[in-house]
């Protein structure tokens, strides 16, 4: 049996697709009140429960082989450092009791890209640059950093542990639609009035879910492996999409000074829309770093290959354009 956690996630969703796909026995685990029809036509066994609830875990541990730990917060909203910590870090620590208790084979924990020490140049960020939390820029990437820590050092006390950290993820299955879902929907109903500077390195829901699958199959005990696609800047994923839906691209384009100024409003405006911030400081200087991104390891040692970035675009719209349900919720 394989349980996987944060299951109705946009990473968690491609995951559960992919172990049923391959034949396997899954456990969805969600939260006691959160929408599972996301999971309609597909044969897996969904379980309620809160991973910052101890208690609630014995029956879902039952019998579990395998454990894909994804449960946590995703965040760039100022103000929410206690909530990560209690549920990325605490939550973590009651998930890696469990795989004790329960003798679990194997944990992968789904960290971040952004839980690595931070490179200021134009250098190449890998796995060596490790976790450190004090480190890490911004209550999210700390919250990670410390989490994926707390995997390391149960991996040295003797629980068989491996991370994946991937970078920003795209692609279909985004029901509940992340921070770049958001982008991408914006767009799509003609919300997305101008663009900013930067670019970033995306990578597509489906090749994170078979990387993760690798990593539990091959990786090292102890190792964590970043899943990467491809460096593509804000104006080519515009100009993608607006070749795929004929909507055009915003004429204006902002400079950066001046979009860190439209940050310092907005959270404002995504609490009055009830959408999640996407345009923060944070963000942008993401969209602004130097260095790039090395999946070489993943590549060298699990076999992981990616898609190119421009097929992830396309297949995302494709996927927006068949799911009525999602696009109705989107244009709230």
């Amino acid at each position: 049996m394989i349980l996987v956690t944060g299951a109705a996630g946009h990473i968690g969703n491609a995951l559960i697709r992919y172990l049923v796909e391959k034949g396997e026995k899954v456990r969805a685990m969600v939260m006691p009140k959160e929408d599972t029809s996301c999971f309609s036509g597909i044969k897996v066994e969904v379980v309620r429960a809160d991973i910052t609830c101890p208690d609630t875990l014995e029956k879902v541990f039952q019998g579990v082989d395998y454990v894909y730990h994804l449960a946590g917060i995703v965040t760039l909203e100022i103000g929410r450092g206690k909530l990560l910590h209690r549920v990325n870090v605490g939550g973590t620590k009651n998930i890696i009791e469990a795989c004790r208790k329960y003798r679990v084979k194997r944990l992968v924990y789904f960290s971040s890209v952004h839980a690595f020490v931070e490179l200021k140049g134009e250098e190449t960020l890998s796995e060596k640059a490790g976790f450190d939390y004090k480190k890490s820029v911004g209550k999210y990437a700390q919250s990670k950093a410390q989490a994926s820590q707390l995997v390391q050092d149960a991996a040295k006390s003797g629980l068989d542990t491996v991370i994946v950290a991937p970078v920003g993820v795209i692609g279909p299955y985004d029901f509940k639609l992340s921070e770049m879902g958001q982008v991408l929907s914006d767009f799509y109903f003609r919300r997305l009035k101008i663009l900013i500077r930067g670019a970033y390195d995306f990578v597509d829901v489906r090749d994170v879910a078979r990387g993760a699958v690798l990593a539990c199959k091959k990786g090292k005990t102890g190792e964590s492996y970043i899943l990467s696609g491809g460096r593509i800047t804000i104006k080519r994923v515009v100009e993608v999409l607006a070749r795929n839906t004929g909507i055009p691209v915003p004429r204006w384009t902002v400079p950066t000074w001046l979009a860190k100024l439209f940050a310092v409003f907005t959270p404002v405006y995504y609490f009055l829309l009830r959408q999640k911030p996407v345009l923060t400081l944070y963000s942008i200087n993401t969209l602004n770093v130097k260095y790039k991104i090395s999946d070489k390891k993943a590549r060298q040692e699990l076999g992981y290959v990616s898609r190119p970035i421009e097929e992830s675009l396309t297949d995302t719209i494709l996927w927006l354009k068949k799911n009525k349900w999602y696009n109705e919720k989107a244009k709230v």
